[in-house]
């Protein structure tokens, strides 16, 4: 470990139960355990894995002109959010490049939270204290105050059902994106949510896997204590603790990016993201005004911008990322770098289509080996179905660029499929 580097609540916990841990964001984070990625991503797809969460940090807003701050430096349109839901997208610089992704939660008119990535609390917090100017908007960063744990997989509400108070109440209406409880547990606009022994937490219908499952936010000296209850629970479901690498694995495969590697230092647009800006029906203007707004106007209208495009292998090998690392087209050309290559060991090829462990109506026998995914950076607009060649100096491997990578995901099915 990185004498540098921060801990999470759950450190100890990690280390004692054979993790294998590294730096990730300023944090000492497990990376996987002794069941290794592979069982950890299948187990999210088949059943339920439990991840720490807690090197996320969260910035809240609080004001009468909270809501206009946010919406100015947000790209999402806040207005129609109503309390108890909450939406991604990006804060942008004026340049319309990522200062991070990030979740906002609208617990009432003057009261909201943004979710955002590990070591970035201060600088959104230092944006916000800045776009505001006099404005009336209280900014706090929670950094290292609040744990989160997430716990996804189509057994994640059977599993918490078993450690908070009225499960069928809380359940009861709980759509995706949606959230109960608050941070703090003053619960303003907004449903309590208690464990059963009383403490309070904040329950949120997302996740970034792209299945089914929720992110619980609690103080961070409840952190261990719920960790552990969430695992009990969860030993009639074989629920198990998952590292990052299947954190990665399963968010490639679900086409979600990672800030600061899939979005950042350009341009904001012209990626497999456009829920998380405020286009027009046209989709070739905005309809609101937003930090980077001008930018990004400018960069639709310039054929040089570059263009981010999901892909997948032909089979489970990777390839590195970076600069190193070219994209060929297939007159040998090089048209930009990989950003994220990972493997989805959930899916595999069958008839020209990506089938998954969750598909309906599998082919007898089939049997995924796994399959790379990932996301270009190129200088051209790419169509479905057009191959690459991913090269890293005499390492190549052949994808196919796609709208989509593992079919049948669970995240925006209704909860009533899961209760």
């Amino acid at each position: 470990m990185d004498e540098k580097s921060k801990k999470t609540p759950l450190n100890s916990w990690h280390r004692e139960n054979g993790a294998n841990m590294a730096d990730f964001g300023g944090f000492d984070m497990p990376l996987w355990y002794e069941t290794g990625v592979k069982q950890e991503h299948l187990a999210v797809i088949e059943s339920a894995g439990i991840f720490d969460t807690s090197h996320m940090a969260c910035v809240t807003a609080e004001g009468e002109e909270a809501l206009d701050l946010l919406q100015y430096c947000h790209t999402r349109d806040l207005a129609p959010l109503k309390d108890g839901r909450c939406v991604y997208g990006a804060i942008l610089d004026d340049n319309g490049h990522v200062v991070d992704d990030a979740i906002v939660y609208r617990f009432n008119r003057t009261t909201f939270m943004v979710c955002v990535n590990a070591g970035m609390g201060k600088a959104v917090a230092d944006h916000l204290e800045h776009r505001k100017g006099g404005g009336a908007v209280a900014i706090e960063d929670l950094s290292e105050r609040l744990a989160k744990i997430d716990v996804q997989g189509k057994n994640a509400a059977r599993i918490l059902a078993g450690i908070i108070e009225n499960p069928h109440g809380v359940f009861e209406t709980m759509p995706y994106f949606s959230f109960k409880g608050h941070y703090d547990g003053k619960a303003p606009g907004a449903s309590a949510v208690m464990l059963t022994d009383k403490t309070p937490l904040l329950l949120s219908r997302s996740g970034y896997t792209g299945e089914f499952g929720f992110e619980l936010f609690v103080q961070a000296s409840h952190a261990v204590k719920l960790w552990n209850m969430i695992l009990e629970a969860g030993r009639a479901f074989n629920v198990i603790p998952c590292g990052l690498g299947a954190r990665d694995s399963l968010r490639a495969g679900a086409v979600l990016p990672l800030s600061h590697q899939d979005i950042g230092a350009w341009p904001f647009v012209n990626h497999p993201w456009p829920f998380a800006l405020a286009l027009n029906s046209n989709r070739d203007g905005f309809t609101k005004d937003f930090v980077g707004k001008e930018a990004l106007e400018k960069a639709m209208s310039d054929p040089g911008t570059g263009f981010t495009h999901a892909f997948a292998g032909d089979n489970l090998r990777k390839i590195g990322t970076g600069s190193e690392t070219e994209v060929l087209d297939v007159q040998g050309n090089t048209i930009g770098t990989v950003l994220t290559c990972a493997t989805d060991m959930a899916i595999g090829w069958h008839n020209k289509r990506i089938l998954s462990i969750a598909s309906p109506d599998l082919p007898e026998g089939f049997k995924p080996k796994g399959i790379s995914c990932g996301f270009v950076l190129v200088n051209r607009k790419l169509a479905p179905g057009e191959r690459l060649t991913l090269q890293e100096k005499k390492r190549k491997i052949t994808v196919t660029i796609v709208d989509d990578v593992r079919p049948h995901r669970t995240a925006r099915k209704k909860i009533d499929n899961f209760r």
